[in-house]
């Protein structure tokens, strides 16, 4: 959530929230939730609002209810964006958080999720999130990726990305309006062996 619609509408956090539990994955304090015995499993990136988001963590239990384990990192490591705070402007908390960083974080995670068995990972990312998710999909380490409403993918991404995707964009957004949309549809009309069988739409997240 990059864009002004999600910086005045921030959700709620709630450390408690969901039915998993916290635990520590790859280095890194983590919502998990699921059976750990599955083979397949789902990472979730959140938004610049972090792990704890209560609707996030609602995703996770949702998505874990159909039979995979997931995982949502801390990638923020407790610092999520706070919009009241006028002293630290998106951009300068951006610098922080770089969706970089946030990408050489899921490695250890990706590896760690390997090491109990897990033969199959997709990913799902939200905003923020959506970044890191691209450049995994990119670099091969996941089997599916699922963009959210994306902040700062680009065109370049989309040409370059190996994991089957799919990407659900927003009614209204700034940082990836329709016409950016559109562009993605048409490199991944192109593009069929990359792109999941999902129609491409335009919907209606935010």
């Amino acid at each position: 959530m990059a864009g002004k619609q999600c910086h005045d509408n921030p959700p709620d956090l709630d450390s408690g929230a969901g039915v998993g539990r916290v635990d520590v994955l790859g280095g890194l304090k983590s919502y998990v939730i699921g059976s750990p015995d599955s083979d397949t499993a789902v990472l979730i990136v959140s938004d610049i609002f972090g792990f704890e988001a209560l609707n996030l963590r609602r995703l996770a239990d949702k998505v874990a209810a159909e039979g995979y384990f997931v995982i949502v990192p801390d990638f923020l490591h407790g610092d999520p964006y706070a919009p009241e705070n006028t002293e630290r402007p998106i951009f300068v908390w951006l610098k922080d958080h770089g969706a970089d960083k946030g990408y050489e974080e899921a490695k250890p995670v990706i590896d760690a999720l390997k090491s109990k068995g897990v033969t199959k990972i997709g990913a799902a990312g939200i905003c923020w999130g959506a970044k890191v998710v691209v450049q995994l999909g990119i670099s091969e380490h996941i089997q599916a990726a699922v963009l959210l409403h994306p902040s700062f993918v680009t065109v370049e991404d989309i040409k370059a990305v190996k994991a089957p995707i799919a990407i659900l964009g927003a009614e209204i957004d700034q940082t990836s309006p329709p016409a950016l949309l559109k562009q993605f549809e048409e490199i991944l009309d192109a593009r069929p062996e990359v792109r999941l069988n999902l129609p491409f739409k335009v919907w209606f997240l935010c």
